[in-house]
């Protein structure tokens, strides 16, 4: 006991220093996931020991696994799934796991050991979307169509890895584990279908757990864990891994409130984020063996290149070729390729079960969550810098340097304004679209949840801010153009016009102006498809909610 309570008192200690040492580093380069692994591997068993994984610390990291995936699945619009979007993402993913499927064969693992194999190619497809989604809100990225992107294609990221362990990591006939998914689904759908039954049914029971979801009961939030745990619990008597349990509880509880239930989410997070999920982290950086990944670089660094290759490289194409996508930047559709290349919590339940099946050494599993746990750092690291750094046009930036050398001061101010202009306008639609109720875009872009008047309303705000933005560009230019006057000219044009800035200077400001022409262009072209999906979504529930009146009456 002596033990358990000094290891989760260290956690905890870890757990509480961390956003603190994730908020000195600049622009929130580093998320503090990272931090909480590295300090974990600093202190556990494999370094220093102060940290021991006994068996109730491993307990409560399990439930922090299960409350990481609860809210990941939660989070997931089921629109995410259907869309356009969702089923490209599916695609990706086949496309993905054939590719790992190809390298584990190449690599003759299939025939040393076919198990071990499986749980590498598996691997190799994850999307580390319950990670990503405090990332994500960190850095605003909810609400943009980048960010619906990474949820669409980083969706089928996460399921489809935790069926894939289902079906091929065990070690039953394939018959015997589709009877027990099958029989799975079925209590699932069971614990679904239910409460929402007798929540549109307005049944005394639900009325009474509603009504003391805020007091000293907390009723809600005591059968939000029931769920949790009775699924994690059935899927652990099935002898599946408990994170399929995790995931179900997650769609069961949107399925029971599609609409949200704000207290409920403050109430979740703050017992998952605040308690159990840090555990977690801080728990898988303890099982890192620091000197196995050392031994094995090589290891380490291909396992890396293989995520870019398998998993980033399939969503840029498919990114690049869909219709509904392909107006999407350049950079923009690298940001959302390498946020969907962060992989963790599945690499850890992967190699947990190779490792628990003698199909994996402990060192190997060692250097795969080690790579996941850089993935962790690295690739929102590379997004982050894809999706605002991107914006300055650096390679613009680093050719006009080349050709003048002495305005580097100049050009580098040009184009961070640049930047910084873009993303103030980025923002400002965003706290629009929030303030217009518009903040839970559908998987293919569209807005939902807000009324007919709302959106009427912010379609004038924006038709008067583009008005607003054109007319500050007609003022830029006609002070770029005095500026650039001899001191007898007309500022009115009418007079001898004697230009005094150098050539190259007047170069670079026609090109920063085009730049911000065109990515204000694609932008305004980009919210009028969002405003038109916006109004077909909010057509078909009107029109829905009509017939549902109808068919009442």
């Amino acid at each position: 006991m002596t033990v358990d309570l000094v290891s989760l008192a260290i956690i905890a200690l870890i757990a509480a220093a961390s956003p603190i040492v994730a908020k000195i580093v600049p622009n929130k380069l580093v998320p503090e996931t990272v931090f909480l692994l590295i300090a974990g591997a600093l202190l556990g068993p494999n370094v220093l020991g102060l940290i021991e994984v006994t068996d109730a610390v491993a307990l409560l990291s399990d439930l922090g696994l299960g409350f990481l995936f609860l809210l990941a699945g939660y989070e997931i619009n089921p629109k995410s799934l259907t869309g356009g979007q969702g089923k490209r993402g599916l695609v990706t993913w086949i496309a993905s796991i054939a590719l790992a499927f190809g390298v584990v064969i190449a690599a003759g693992l299939m025939k040393t050991n076919e198990l071990e194999a499986m749980a590498v190619a598996i691997a190799l497809t994850t999307t580390a979307l319950g990670t990503l989604m405090p990332i994500m809100k960190e850095r605003g990225l909810m609400g943009t169509r980048v960010g619906e992107s990474i949820l669409a294609y980083g969706t089928w990221g996460e399921l489809c890895p935790v069926l894939a362990m289902a079906l091929l990591l065990s070690t039953r006939a394939e018959w015997q584990t589709a009877l027990i998914l099958l029989a799975f689904v079925a209590i699932a759908v069971i614990a679904a279908v239910v409460p929402a039954k007798a929540k549109k049914a307005g049944h005394r029971l639900f009325r009474f757990l509603s009504e003391n979801a805020d007091g000293t009961s907390q009723t809600m939030m005591r059968m939000v864990v029931l769920l949790l745990v009775g699924l994690v619990a059935v899927s652990a008597v099935f002898d599946l891994d408990i994170v399929l349990g995790a995931f179900a509880a997650g769609f069961v509880l949107r399925y029971i409130i599609p609409e949200g239930d704000r207290s409920l989410e403050h109430k979740l997070e703050g017992t998952a984020y605040g308690f159990l999920i840090p555990v977690f982290f801080a728990v898988s950086g303890a099982k890192i063996d620091l000197s196995a990944v050392f031994a094995q670089p090589a290891l380490l660094v291909g396992f890396i290149v293989l995520l870019l290759i398998i998993r980033a490289a399939p969503i840029f194409v498919a990114l690049s070729t869909a219709k509904g996508t392909r107006d999407i930047s350049t950079h923009n559709r690298l940001t959302v390729a390498l946020y969907c290349t962060t992989a963790l919590p599945i690499i850890v339940a992967v190699t947990s079960v190779a490792v628990g099946a003698d199909a994996m050494l402990q060192e190997t599993a060692s250097v795969l969550v080690a790579a996941g746990a850089i993935t962790v750092f690295l690739m929102p690291l590379l997004g982050m810098l894809t999706y605002r750094v991107a914006d300055a046009k650096p390679i613009e930036a680093v050719r006009e340097i080349a050709h003048n050398p002495r305005d580097i001061g100049d050009i580098l101010r040009e184009h961070w304004e640049l930047e910084r202009m873009l993303a103030r306008e980025e923002e400002l639609e965003r706290r629009l679209r929030k303030g217009a109720g518009c903040d839970h875009p559908d998987a293919e872009g569209g807005v939902g949840g807000s009324s007919w008047q709302d959106r009427a309303a912010l379609l004038q705000r924006r038709g008067a801010r583009r008005r607003a933005i054109d007319e500050a560009l007609d003022l830029a230019a006609q002070e770029m153009a005095r500026h650039d006057l001899a001191v007898d000219a007309d500022p009115d044009g009418d007079g001898p016009r004697h230009a005094v800035g150098s050539p190259s200077l007047d170069e670079r400001r026609r090109r920063i102006a085009r730049l911000v022409a065109h990515e204000h262009r694609r932008r305004l072209i980009e919210r009028g498809r969002l405003i038109e999906q916006a109004l077909l979504v909010q057509r078909d529930e009107d029109a829905r909610d009509g017939e549902k009146t109808d068919e009442r009456d």
